[in-house]
């Protein structure tokens, strides 16, 4: 017996030694808690030490841990409801702070990178207008963005560009970044014609060029004479410093871009590495690389330099899985349908990777256990990805693949069961059900398509996770979680009453878990980040009321007061 008491002894010293003795612990109080813990749902205290949760429940239940170690008790949040921090696991945050410094020409108001505000404009006519403007003031080319084809009321093309300008080159990106429409000087200085072969290079029904450049590889093409306007010197930390506000203002203390590496690996990681360092972006991200670029920029070394970017990981920066776009954008409608198609006819277009590409270009991120992600917006690239994670698992069977289609706008009940028997999961984007179901039920997909975008409850039948994303700032809608929890849970059309496939509807615990601990497990961070546990990440967002608690039909405007990220608190900007 004392023989093993010894041994005991022994152990715990060195238990002890290894995580050494706590800083002195924070206590936070609130109204409520919402842990998303199943096993522990509501709490009143949490504590915090060294950016770590060590204990959750009331003053009286974490007694132990206050009886021996120094601690403060912060009540400023005594009246509010805490809950993880949100976590939008897909934008684009550096990439749209960009777009924000070209000259602006999209449906809503926005704001210039001063944070002057910029009026949106109605239709094609007053885009049309502006532009005119724009090349009457000065002589050098027009570089601008935000054209959304679905609410301005149908696209550009090269001869409406040419009336308004046949000398002054003429380059605008949709607010989806998919397509750049350009006039017959930018087509010249991007320097292809009729006999260019390219992926994504429009034409009119004669063959002629249409001015259109659609998807990675033909938007490169176009941007190349404009990338120093659009990509100058400094732009990445200036739009990152955009953006920082905006997250703590929502609630969102965790996000992935899906996109790295369309300008600069290094860059890239340089502008979140000096905005995390000095506070302008008071968040975890996680860059995704984008595989085309992967390859273009490291040829057969590419999973190379991924092992290097994954070394440099910190705790608020890191590289994470793999992106695939596989094909358009469902506001710019140029996504992949089946049966019965576009109203007019439309076909949308494919990623620069071959469909029939696919499984070999997944393969080796597949057995090396980097997690993928595929964008697919339309019902038949949703087939097309499907196909794909049964053919990885013949190839090489996995478990906890975590496999993740990305947006999954428009799907069917049959494919969110087979996207559950092989284990993927959903990362969807349920904005456009609000925003733009009127605006598509007539303009690209019809009614039938429209009404069911976003189908999460049948996700939840299926027995598939999910989470929900803004894309933000690349279409238009906010990146705002409650926001999509409200849209979720109620489905209501842009006039504020219609409910859209009321069967698609899910609960307010579905909604809030798919901005929180399934968001987290989307990612892979569940084990850190997603709900109020011991031993997790101390990172909250903090509400003004219960969401829960509130009608269902207010839960976008319950108020956001700030965050928690670590144990640091940043409030939210009153304005």
């Amino acid at each position: 017996m004392i023989y093993l008491w010894l041994n005991w002894v022994d152990f715990r010293v060195i238990v002890d030694r290894g995580h050494g003795v706590m800083d002195k612990l924070t206590v936070f109080l609130a109204k409520a808690i919402r842990t998303m813990d199943i096993g522990r749902p509501i709490a009143t205290a949490v504590a915090v030490s060294e950016g770590k949760i060590v204990s959750v429940g009331d003053l009286e239940s974490m007694k132990p841990w206050l009886d021996r170690y120094d601690h403060e008790v912060n009540d400023s949040f005594s009246d509010k409801v805490i809950m993880p921090g949100f976590i939008d696991p897909h934008t684009h945050l550096r990439l749209s702070g960009t777009y924000m410094g070209l000259q602006y020409l999209g449906p809503i108001d926005s704001t210039d990178p001063k944070g002057h505000p910029v009026k949106g404009l109605a239709d094609r006519d007053a885009v049309l207008k502006r532009i005119k403007e724009l090349t009457s003031q000065s002589d050098k080319p027009v570089v601008a963005w935000g054209y959304d084809p679905g609410s301005q009321l149908g696209h550009l093309d090269r001869d409406m560009l040419d009336q308004v300008s046949s000398d002054v080159p003429i380059w605008v990106l949709a607010y989806a970044p998919h397509i750049v429409y350009a006039n017959t000087p930018m087509i010249e200085r991007i320097g292809v014609d009729e006999d260019t072969r390219l992926h994504g290079l429009g034409r009119y029904s004669d063959g002629r060029l249409n001015g259109w450049f659609v998807e990675s590889a033909a938007v490169g093409a176009a941007s190349k004479p404009v990338r120093e306007e659009v990509y100058g010197a400094g732009f990445g930390l200036d739009a990152l410093k955009l953006q920082g506000q905006v997250a703590v203002n929502s609630g969102v203390t965790a996000t992935a871009d899906m996109i790295y590496g369309v300008d600069s690996f290094e860059r890239e990681w340089d502008d979140h590495a000096q905005a995390i360092d000095q506070s302008l972006l008071p968040m975890r991200v996680f860059l995704v690389p984008f595989e085309s670029a992967l390859r273009r920029n490291f040829g057969e070394h590419f999973l190379d330099f991924y092992a290097e970017m994954k070394a440099k990981a910190t705790d608020r920066l890191a590289v994470h899985g793999v992106k695939y776009v596989n094909d358009g954008s469902y506001p710019a409608m140029t996504l992949k349908l089946n049966f019965p198609g576009y109203l007019d006819g439309e076909e949308g277009l494919t990623g620069d990777v071959g469909w029939d590409e696919m499984v070999d270009r997944m393969l080796p991120f597949w057995e090396n256990g980097i997690q993928i992600h595929s964008h697919a917006n339309g019902d038949e690239t949703v087939d097309m990805t499907l196909d794909t994670l049964n053919a990885l698992q013949n190839r090489a069977p996995r478990f906890d693949h975590r496999f993740t289609i990305e947006h999954y706008c428009i799907s069917t009940p049959a494919q969110a069961r087979r996207l559950a028997a092989l284990g993927g999961l959903a990362s969807v984007n349920p904005y456009f059900v609000h925003y733009r179901s009127d605006i598509h039920s007539d303009h690209g997909f019809g009614p039938d398509r429209t009404e069911a975008t976003a189908r999460l409850g049948s996700l939840v039948d299926a027995g598939a996770k999910f989470a929900l994303h803004s894309d933000y700032n690349l279409v238009v809608a906010p990146m705002h979680p409650l926001t999509a929890a409200w849209i979720a849970v109620n489905r209501l059309g842009a006039d504020e009453q219609t409910v859209l496939s009321p069967g698609e509807r899910i609960s307010v615990d579905q909604a809030m878990r798919a901005i929180t601990i399934d968001a987290a497990f989307v990612l892979n961070q569940d084990h850190r980040l997603g709900s109020i546990e011991a031993g997790k990440c101390a990172d909250f967002s903090i509400l003004d009321e219960d969401p829960y608690l509130v009608d269902a039909t207010d839960i976008r405007n319950i108020g956001v007061q700030g965050t928690v990220l670590a144990g640091e608190i940043y409030s939210a900007d009153p304005a």
